[in-house]
């Protein structure tokens, strides 16, 4: 949020307009602000996918027009890249820092923007980042739910990371928490595996 207005800044220019419309696994950062701990782990889950040998494509709630994204213009043409990468997309990754116990609202209004079953047939990976471990559960009762409405089947148990297991900016690395690194490597590895199965071919 940009503290003075109240709103989310809007981007220089559209910057999904220009992207290619298959890929093979789409992340979707939910964090209106930049950077964020959600969006780092975003970046490291791309950087491991393409690894792999994985085309990822990244879309955050900040790369549309505020009043679209609000006001829920569903015919906004801002829109349909998106839309497009999220049809072609095999799986999944949906990450969002956690505001009042809860998922973040321009991620909600990003996803009530999509098809109705827009994740059917797809695996998909949640991730959550917070102040404390008191808001774990948001996965579970927050972030899923919303994930199933879209037709989601395959949801993945998905990783809850607090502040103080990350760190943004440091040559050492982005994870300070060793074992919350093999948690999120585990289940980005779980995907890869999901989304190179025959039954994605």
């Amino acid at each position: 949020m940009d503290g003075r207005n109240g709103k989310l800044p809007l981007p220089s220019q559209p910057q999904v307009a220009a992207r290619n419309v298959v890929s093979e696994i789409l992340l979707i950062s939910g964090s209106p602000s930049y950077p964020s701990r959600s969006g780092a782990l975003l970046d490291y889950a791309a950087e491991r996918l393409n690894a792999d040998g994985l085309s990822t494509e990244l879309v955050s709630v900040r790369d549309y027009p505020a009043e679209d994204l609000i006001l829920g213009k569903y015919d906004s043409s801002a829109f349909e890249v998106t839309k497009r990468l999220v049809a072609s997309a095999r799986g999944l990754i949906v990450a969002t820092p956690v505001y009042k116990a809860a998922y973040t609202g321009s991620l909600k209004a990003l996803l009530d923007i999509l098809p109705p079953q827009a994740f059917r047939n797809k695996t998909v990976l949640p991730i959550a980042t917070g102040g404390s471990l008191a808001h774990l559960l948001v996965l579970d009762y927050a972030l899923k739910p919303v994930l199933a409405a879209l037709g989601a089947s395959d949801i993945q148990q998905g990783v809850y990371v607090t502040d103080g297991q990350l760190q943004l900016g440091q040559k050492s690395g982005l994870f300070v928490d060793e074992e919350i690194r093999k948690r999120f490597d585990r289940e980005l590895d779980s995907l890869a595996a999901k989304v190179k199965t025959p039954a994605f071919v």
